[in-house]
């Protein structure tokens, strides 16, 4: 794992941006109407976003160490934005990850879900300012665990 990253940002115009994120491409970037176009995902969203696919990339971690193959993983995020003191927050993000197979297919299933969250770089690093809530399913939509932060 890299220690450090970069990438950048360009204002386009109004409050639209791309993201340039080097060798891995760009993305456009805008805050929704009225402020924005609304032409692109804005900061809260990504900010979604990247707490989703952490916690995907950290299930298929800890359930690929017991040789297991999860098969499709997808995921749903609902986030919700309040104000706090007077100004806008992301207060709360939901995360449903769905496994590809049914729950009898997997080796550890219990040890891996007790533990893919603590790995997970992302929501670890927002949760002490925003309520993460994670359900994990599988592919009968049974729900195999049920957490909030």
């Amino acid at each position: 794992m890299e220690n450090r990253f970069n990438l950048s940002l360009e204002l386009i115009n109004d409050y639209k941006f791309t993201i340039d994120f080097g060798g891995f491409g760009e993305l456009i970037t805008d805050e929704a109407k009225p402020l924005g176009g609304g032409e692109g995902p804005n900061p809260s969203r990504m900010l979604a976003a990247s707490v989703a696919n952490c916690l995907a990339a950290s299930l298929l971690f800890a359930l690929r160490k017991y040789d297991n193959e999860p098969g499709k993983v997808t995921a749903d995020v609902e986030g919700q934005v309040e104000r706090v003191e007077g100004r806008w927050r992301v207060t709360e993000i939901d995360v449903k990850l769905y496994l590809g197979k049914e729950q009898d297919c997997f080796d550890q299933l219990q040890t891996a879900l007790d533990a893919f969250e603590d790995f997970c770089v992302v929501t670890q690093s927002v949760r002490s300012g925003v309520n993460v809530n994670v359900d994990v399913y599988d592919l009968n939509n049974t729900r195999l665990k049920h957490g909030d932060s």
